[in-house]
């Protein structure tokens, strides 16, 4: 376990006043926008939950006081202490009614506000530049920001509780006030030790938290291999189950015992601390005790002063909990803000009415987030529209990237994309997205969804046009084995998902998720389409009857990245890359002629070679 990440100790991070406010202030700010009237509400609720208990406590001390008169004689105490008791009775009532309310209107607030800041946070990440999703710093950012926008639905209630704990320990205090301005003034002393040492460990917690990032990262990392089926075999082939259960719970078990840790160093002074108000709780009673033996209290008081110096002093702990739980929410606010305010890919006001007619790629050059090495060395090709290109290459000499560039998801560091002589740059790139259909290696597979829907994923912005999916299906040779199962184009293509006809999904082999995947980009029915290997795990006589289909289609450009010859040798031009470079182009029989780097590489594959 030599590999693991080791706990790190850096600066805490402090959130002042002013950063609290702004954080407060945002939070009630999204929450009236999502629910104005449940936000009302609440206010309303956090006063009366800090009265009402302080209410009940006085009528109760003032039941105490009669009842004892009644019991020494005095008639009319008996009368006062029975209308007490109903009006303490009526005031429980009512404090069971508003519990019942506050609780819903605390699930409306929580979804409605985290329905609105998780979809912000959403939008945001899946419209952020593409490099940033390969930046390590870009990552450990975002899952900061993440946990603070995971618990942003619960700060309201929080901040609710504080107002609520707040008022109530004030009004506590208040109350002492009336009967010894000492004891008010002891029992406001004792709270202070608890409420700073609660602080320095949400503090040091915190701290810790942001130094895990990436064994926490690790972690569900392993947590989501090990619970991935198609994972399973591998795995247990190679006997690692063991090694990786092991390995995760190491990474756990160290972050939780460090987290332990700081709490068990704040132990001793913890205890101190509750010493300090137990024991003005126990002069406040002794006090009090004494002045209604020399009959300078009534007999009520003894409850009044128990009930408000308890109420005050455990209010005053929940207000230490519930503030460094804010605490421990709001210190990743500035993350959450920054993340927010990272650039969208979006952004560049040109629009693109219509396919371009011409591409060109002009000196590009690129370098991925956090290298310094160069991957593109100043590429340059163009092709007009109906052109067939293939770029080949050993791995690793550039070839995805380029695509990426040319798809727009990465920018060039230097050098452009320019479309009708258009930079790339200046134009939405969702105008450009709708004319392109990317076939990679690396597709997605949704397995929730059925195999109509696969498909349909294509081109999702009109209805679904089932005859467009069966055409799609069968150019990408994917509608036979779609036929055979249980509910046809209706069937789910995972055997996880099951139909409300009891019939469980399809478990698809890896040449079928391909051609599914071939299919959602035939149905997208693109002018520009991409292939990336994208039949690597299909048989080559498919392959060769799906690539002759394609490459009969003069209407639509097409960009391919394949090592098969089958393939490659249908295309108007041939790039050969190396390094990051064009080294040889041309068609190719011009190549095989040049008995270049390209001959040499297909060497093999060639008839007559």
């Amino acid at each position: 376990m030599s590999g693991l990440p080791q706990p790190e100790v850096t600066a805490r991070r402090k959130l002042r006043l002013g950063p609290y406010a702004r954080a407060v202030g945002q939070v009630l700010m999204v929450s009236a926008k999502a629910s104005p009237g449940a936000v009302a509400m609440k206010v309303a609720g956090s006063l009366i939950s800090a009265v009402l208990p302080l209410v009940t406590t006085y009528f109760a001390s003032l039941t105490t006081t009669a009842l004892a008169a009644a019991y020494a004689g005095d008639p009319d105490a008996g009368r006062s202490a029975i209308t007490y008791v109903v009006v303490t009775a009526v005031l429980g009532l009512l404090w069971g009614s508003f519990t019942s309310v506050d609780r819903y209107i605390q699930q409306v607030l929580s979804f409605r506000v985290g329905a609105i800041v998780g979809d912000r946070m959403y939008e945001r990440f899946l419209a952020l530049e593409f490099w940033r999703y390969d930046d390590k710093e870009t990552v450990d950012l975002y899952d900061r920001a993440r946990r603070f926008s995971d618990s942003y639905a619960r700060v309201l209630d929080r901040i609710a509780a504080i107002f609520t704990q707040l008022v109530s320990v004030v009004l506590a205090i208040g109350a002492l006030l009336l009967v010894s301005w000492w004891i008010a003034l002891i029992v406001l002393v004792a709270i202070i030790p608890s409420v700073y040492l609660q602080f320095r460990l949400s503090r040091e917690q915190m701290a810790h938290w942001n130094t895990q990032v990436d064994s926490r990262r690790q972690r569900r990392m392993i947590e989501t291999n090990l619970m991935k089926p198609q994972h399973i075999a591998e795995m247990r082939l190679y006997g690692i189950v063991r090694y990786l259960m092991d390995l995760r719970s190491t990474l756990r078990d160290a972050d939780e015992k460090r987290r332990l840790d700081f709490q068990k160093r704040y132990i001793p002074k913890q205890l101190l601390a509750d010493a300090v108000q137990y024991g003005a709780e126990l002069l406040a009673l002794v006090w009090i005790v004494g002045q209604i033996i020399a009959r300078a209290q009534p007999v009520g008081q003894f409850l009044y002063v128990q009930q408000i110096v308890s109420r005050a002093l455990n209010t005053a702990n929940n207000l230490v909990s519930s503030l460094s739980s804010i605490d421990e929410d709001l210190a990743n606010l500035k993350d959450y803000e920054q993340f927010m305010d990272f650039p969208l890919s979006t952004t560049a006001p040109g629009r693109l009415e219509a396919a371009p007619s011409a591409v060109e790629l002009r000196d590009i050059h690129f370098t991925y987030a956090g290298s310094e090495a160069e991957v593109l060395k100043g590429i340059s090709m163009s092709f007009e529209r109906g052109t067939h290109i293939a770029v080949v290459g050993e791995n690793g000499a550039g070839k995805s990237t380029l695509i990426r560039v040319l798809a727009g998801l990465y920018q060039p560091s230097r050098g452009e994309v320019l479309l009708d002589g258009r930079n790339l740059r200046d134009v939405g790139i969702d105008d450009w997205h709708q004319h392109l259909a990317v076939m990679s290696q690396d597709f997605l597979r949704y397995e929730f969804a059925t195999a109509a829907n696969n498909i349909y994923f294509g081109d999702v912005h009109r209805p679904r046009d089932d005859d467009r999916v069966r055409r799609a299906a069968a150019d990408a040779e994917a509608a036979e084995f779609i036929g055979k199962m249980p509910s046809g184009f209706d069937s789910y293509v995972s055997n996880w998902m099951e139909d409300p006809r009891g019939r469980k999904g399809s478990g698809l082999s890896g040449g079928q998720w391909q051609r599914l995947a071939m299919a959602r980009n035939f149905y997208r029915d693109a002018p520009f389409i991409v292939m990336d290997e994208p039949t690597s795990a299909i048989d080559a006589l498919a392959e060769h009857r799906i690539f002759t289909r394609l490459f009969a289609d003069r209407s639509r450009t097409i960009i391919a990245i394949s090592h098969r010859l089958a393939t490659i040798e249908k295309a108007d031009i041939v790039y050969m890359l190396e390094d990051g470079r064009v080294v040889e182009s041309g068609t190719h029989r011009e190549l095989v002629a040049l008995r270049g780097r390209y001959y040499r590489m297909f060497e093999s594959q060639l008839p007559d070679a």
